[in-house]
């Protein structure tokens, strides 16, 4: 049963999940890129108030591994139950090694949890979802302490492989696919005597076809990243304000309805009206010199500034915003 498309986007946000879910998939398969970034100043904001120190123990890590794959978990599960079928989610790259020995340690348990937690499991089996790990981790693993990982990203692979419903895609050092992707060339040139396609080569980096992305939702600064192959230049780009475990379901609702309505359409000049044009002119004078994207520094941390100002009038004339 088709759903009526909502007028605004308060009429989208009161649909049950189930009906947001059904104009999602309506629009065709969804891959969405979500890396989870923010996540220690989460942890510490949410559930370890204090000054984060150096050199923390094994209770912390242990509080902090529970308390984030719970809520990874959460996040995973409301993207997926509103229509999202596919996520590439790029959770590990070689500039986060350079932290330490002591949160590698972590990092390298809470990647193994990917692979054997219950939760995690659990979560697999009742959403359905197939799992698959890629990157060039075998080049940066194999022959480290961590090389076991590797084992354990094959062993999930194989173990949810006949999972239909979703899938669920974890890059690890996927920051730069040149030499991957020259090797399956190379590879495949052996084998089959010419070189592949653009699906083949797809098919053999992610180990199965992925289309390419519709959407990413990034956290902090921005900039788009670890999705090769099937970032195209048309994807639509967003990034929360606050780290990505803070996504809920009217953020995550706001996101869609850009997405599936607001984006779409091309300006046609020719028909838009003198107060069409009268609008625009005064939202590009109220904003002459404003940049997105722009921030100020603070303790360190990059803070985006607001930058966008609108017009008396300008919201109230724009309906399909509301």
């Amino acid at each position: 049963m088709n759903v009526h498309r909502p007028e605004r986007l308060e009429e989208f946000r009161r649909l049950p999940a189930e009906d947001v879910a059904r104009l999602v998939r309506e629009a065709g398969p969804k891959v969405c890129v979500f890396p989870i970034n923010g996540t220690r100043r989460w942890f510490m904001l949410e559930h370890s108030p204090g000054r984060l120190s150096r050199t923390q123990g094994e209770d912390f890590a242990s509080a902090y591994l529970d308390m984030v794959t719970k809520r990874h978990i959460e996040v995973y599960r409301l993207l997926f139950e509103h229509g999202l079928d596919t996520l590439l989610t790029p959770a590990f790259g070689p500039d986060l090694m350079e932290r330490g020995g002591g949160y590698m340690q972590m990092a390298a348990e809470g990647l193994a949890q990917l692979t054997n937690h219950p939760a995690f499991l659990d979560f697999y089996q009742a959403y359905d979802v197939r799992v698959r790990f890629y990157g060039d981790y075998h080049r940066f693993l194999d022959h480290t302490p961590y090389a076991y990982l590797c084992d354990l990203f094959a062993r999930a692979t194989e173990e949810t492989s006949h999972h239909e419903r979703c899938r669920l895609f974890f890059g690890l050092f996927a920051h730069d696919a040149t030499e991957t992707i020259a090797g399956i060339a190379l590879r495949f040139y052996q084998a089959h005597g010419h070189l592949p396609n653009r699906r083949e080569i797809v098919e053999a980096y992610y180990g199965e076809y992925v289309e390419s992305v519709d959407l990413f939702i990034g956290f902090d600064r921005f900039s788009a990243f670890d999705m090769p192959l099937v970032a195209t230049g048309s994807e639509d780009l967003y990034f929360t304000v606050n780290p990505s475990l803070y996504l809920d379901e009217r953020q995550l609702r706001d996101i869609l309805y850009d997405h599936l309505y607001l984006r779409r359409a091309e300006p046609d000049y020719v028909s838009m009206t003198a107060d069409d044009w009268r609008l625009m002119r005064d939202f590009y004078r109220a904003n002459h010199g404003m940049t997105q994207g722009v921030g100020l520094r603070r303790g360190n941390v990059w803070y985006p500034l607001p930058q966008v100002e609108l017009p008396p009038g300008f919201a109230e004339s724009v309906g399909e915003t509301q």
